[in-house]
């Protein structure tokens, strides 16, 4: 570990774009199913799953206290799922934080719906009254077609009960859809399962990105031979129909990831008819020199 920083990193690391500011703190290394042939993310040799050591994890806490103090405003558990740990580590490494970073106001993690098959209700409230009040599920589809092509290792159904499970202990979720993943075979059932989900689950957030892949589509087409990528067009018209069936009370809403090639951002259902707007008028408007996705504008 590097003297100067509390610390140990394995790159590349990622987070969620709202977690700019977090401290991240890795509890795993890579991630536990790493089987999504969109994923390229834990891909690499060194991102090999898995827990990292107790030890170090309480160390780099405590540290990171010593040289942080009470700036640090909340705390990223990294790798891809640290909720697949068990219920016992996972309250210790709470506790560790909490002691230590006493200023922390918030923590989160990315969480696989197959890790909350292991974890009750009771548990997870646990884990919540520790300090765990935020978990990034990343759904990609509602559609079970979809799922399966990819190789998600999750259907509609484990998908909703998992995101149920964390409604009932009080988690705030955000759930992650993946525009194009269904490509232009299966973008119709995409955006309807997938809007059929949200609905159910009514989650606090939700996001969209644009499916893309940075080292070409052989490892998603081995299992996915006929698919097609959606064009700009397409991405457009494919999330107007997911924004016109979502039915939803208060979940605040963003499509402003890099690979976004419209940025959207507002609350459904409160915003709907003005999302639905900024679609259409993108869908109207063929004519035009393609936008740039929002990563080339610098956004």
């Amino acid at each position: 570990m590097n003297a100067a920083f509390p610390i140990r990193y394995v790159e590349p690391v990622y987070r969620p774009p709202s977690e700019a500011e977090s401290l991240i703190l890795p509890v795993t290394d890579g991630c536990s199913w790493n089987k999504c042939t969109f994923c390229e993310m834990y891909t690499a040799p060194q991102k090999r799953f898995r827990a990292r050591d107790e030890d170090e994890v309480m160390d780099s806490i405590r540290r990171s206290g010593e040289v942080f103090g009470d700036q640090v405003r909340r705390v990223f558990l990294a790798d891809g799922d640290a909720l697949v740990l068990p219920t016992r580590r996972l309250l210790a490494i709470l506790e560790a934080i909490r002691s230590h970073l006493p200023s922390v106001r918030r923590i989160s993690s990315y969480c696989l719906a197959r890790n909350l098959k292991r974890k009750t209700v009771a548990e997870l409230v646990a884990l919540r009254e520790a300090g765990l009040q935020f978990a990034y599920l990343g759904a990609e589809s509602g559609d079970d077609e979809v799922l399966a092509r990819v190789n998600k290792g999750e259907t509609h159904d484990s998908t909703r009960e998992a995101l149920d499970k964390l409604g009932e202990a009080g988690i705030t979720r955000s759930v992650m859809l993946l525009n194009g993943l269904g490509g232009e075979a299966l973008s119709t059932q995409h955006a309807d399962n997938s809007a059929r989900l949200i609905n159910a689950t009514q989650p606090e957030y939700l996001a969209t990105l644009v499916v893309s892949f940075p080292r070409g589509d052989a490892r998603l087409k081995a299992g996915f031979p006929d698919w097609q990528p959606l064009s700009q067009q397409g991405l457009f018209v494919e999330m107007e129909r997911l924004l016109s069936q979502l039915e939803l009370r208060r979940t605040v809403f963003r499509s402003d990831h890099a690979s976004n090639w419209l940025v959207l951002k507002g609350t459904l259902g409160a915003d709907k008819d003005r999302l639905l707007a900024q679609v259409r008028a993108a869908i109207a408007a063929p004519e035009q020199a393609p936008l740039r996705p929002a990563w080339a504008r610098g956004l």
